[in-house]
């Protein structure tokens, strides 16, 4: 009956038509600035790494492009604050890499392609500040691995994106976004909305084409988030996947870095430089129209929410889902039980930062950086409380610093019944019961507006990202739509070191639709003409 049920809401939405009339005169005061990125600029990553490797672009001339929109719009215009650091060098790198394409050398597919880093990732030449006073001279003369496999790749770091302070491991009434080196970053869609966090400056730099891609960082949504609510694709790797080190932490079990891109090809081209272990894969080799042709996939009805402008483009994404050759399986019933979940989970976060920050912290230049620990960074806040501790507290970091050892009995326990839970009784069971290859849901909510009051304040949350993030497991979030200009995304999740599964059904899907938007820069949701006419009074002029 579920089943049919469903079977019938599908094939009526795909006839329903809903027409209005409406007054088309237009509103007064409604102005839209035009900040779109050019024809090149506003290209893919495939695309731009295409062009590089024909010698029909300049990685010269690429990289100016970039760095005049970067003044153009992230310093100037909308002052978008998504990038916080240029890489002195990205010039010289691209230079030199003109000069080995003119003699007939490439050095991999991302030869010449520009990339920006979270700044919460060590890069060579670059300070690695995660938006805090406290790290502003810390120069690691190291790479994370995954930066330097990118580089043996061609990639040119262009620069460092800002973030969420900490990577919104800081305090509980925090604002996605703001940093206190980097200042607040702005959705490019709307400005005044919510351009979440922590890789907030990743997502907005990608969805604003300040370069062919980025790399964000997540714990529990920090990929997913930022690219559900700016309209791009995001991949979370299995955890393990991509390299932890070098990388400012929060959690030994849920950190990884991946790809924040236009299209699901592009973050594939950039896993095949970032991953690395046995359980590594030609991510590419995968990604055909048909690789969704006759796969059981699970819908995960039971979280969806009960916002149906997100349920209606949910139900749209089923029906390119099903286009493209999906055999959908409803599971309305949650199979997760734990008594004091989120209290478990939260506990064991604030174990894992406290133990990993201070051994990051002790592996800086002291000469650079003088906090050495998490409970001499608390005393520097402390002691720079205009600048650090006005908008919004330091309590994630008090009760972090107040957890004991990883030896501790409660932390072993919950680590063990949070994994039973979140792999085993969770998506490796609604996989195995439902004989599915992956699960789609929504990947979150429309972004509120910012809020410098109470702090983020986000509607009822749909999706099973957290289960995700908290299993480990890969997740890719692609465009699924928009609503009053702002971007949705549906989840693809599936087990451990699914990746290559996971980006061909997303693949799949996003050709199958082709719903990825560009940003309009809006001030306001109102600001939209549609809109604003309609907060116009009715009268019998």
């Amino acid at each position: 009956m579920i089943m049919i049920t469903r079977c019938l809401k599908l094939c009526l939405l795909s006839i329903i038509v809903l027409t209005s009339g409406c007054d088309t005169s237009e509103p007064e005061d409604v102005t839209l600035s035009n900040y779109n990125a050019d024809a090149m600029l506003a290209k893919s990553l495939p695309e731009i790494a295409d062009l590089l490797q024909k010698g029909d672009l300049s990685a010269e001339q690429l990289v100016k492009s970039y760095l005049q929109r970067i003044e153009s719009v992230n310093y100037a215009g909308p002052e978008l604050r998504a990038v916080i650091s240029i890489n002195p060098r990205a010039l010289e790198r691209a230079k030199e890499l003109d000069e080995l394409l003119s003699q007939g050398q490439t050095v991999g597919p991302l030869h010449g392609v520009p990339i920006l880093v979270k700044d919460n990732i060590d890069t060579k030449g670059m300070a690695t500040t995660v938006g805090a006073l406290a790290l502003k001279n810390n120069q690691p003369e190291r790479d994370n691995p995954a930066i330097a496999e990118l580089k043996k790749q061609g990639a040119i770091i262009l620069g460092k994106t800002n973030l969420s302070q900490w990577a919104n491991f800081r305090s509980e009434d925090s604002m996605s976004g703001w940093s206190a080196l980097g200042g607040q970053v702005k959705n490019p869609h709307v400005l005044d909305r919510n351009p979440c966090g922590s890789s907030s400056g990743s997502g907005v730099a990608t969805a604003a084409s300040l370069a062919a891609g980025s790399i964000g960082t997540e714990t529990n949504g920090s990929i997913i988030c930022p690219s559900n609510v700016n309209g791009i694709v995001g991949f979370k790797p299995t955890v393990g996947l991509v390299s932890q080190q070098y990388i400012v932490p929060i959690s030994d079990t849920q950190d990884t870095a991946g790809p924040m891109t236009k299209t699901v090809k592009g973050a594939a081209m950039m896993l095949n430089a970032m991953a690395e272990g046995e359980h590594k894969e030609d991510y590419l080799q995968g990604l055909t129209t048909d690789s969704l042709q006759g796969v059981r996939i699970g819908v995960v009805s039971y979280a969806t929410g009960s916002y149906q402008p997100i349920k209606d483009r949910f139900e749209d994404a089923l029906l390119a889902l099903l286009d493209a050759g999906a055999i959908l399986i409803d599971i309305d019933e949650n199979p997760v039980t734990l008594d004091g979940l989120g209290r478990k989970a939260y506990a064991l976060l604030q174990y894992e930062f406290k133990d990993g920050l201070n051994k990051y912290l002790e592996s800086t230049d002291p000469t650079q950086v003088e906090v050495r620990s998490l409970a001499q960074l608390i005393a520097f806040n402390e002691a720079h409380a205009d600048k650090e501790l006005t908008l919004f507290n330091q309590s994630i970091l008090e009760k972090s610093e107040a957890r004991g050892p990883l030896s501790d009995a409660d932390y072993l326990t919950w680590r063990e019944e949070i994994r039973v839970a979140m792999q085993d009784n969770g998506i490796d069971k609604m996989l195995t019961d439902n004989n599915v290859s992956a699960l789609v849901a929504p990947s979150g909510v429309f972004a509120g507006t910012r809020d410098v009051v109470n702090g983020d304040v986000w509607p009822s949350w749909p999706g099973i990202g957290g289960v995700a993030a908290r299993a480990g497991y890969p997740h890719a979030t692609v465009p699924a739509g928009q609503f009053r200009n702002m971007p949705i995304g549906i989840s693809f999740i599936s087990g451990k070191y699914q990746d290559a599964n996971v980006l061909a059904y997303a693949y799949a899907y996003e050709q199958s639709s082709q719903l990825r938007v560009a940003p309009k820069y809006l001030e306001t949701a109102a600001s939209d003409p549609d809109v604003a006419k309609l907060l116009q009074p009715i009268t019998n002029k």
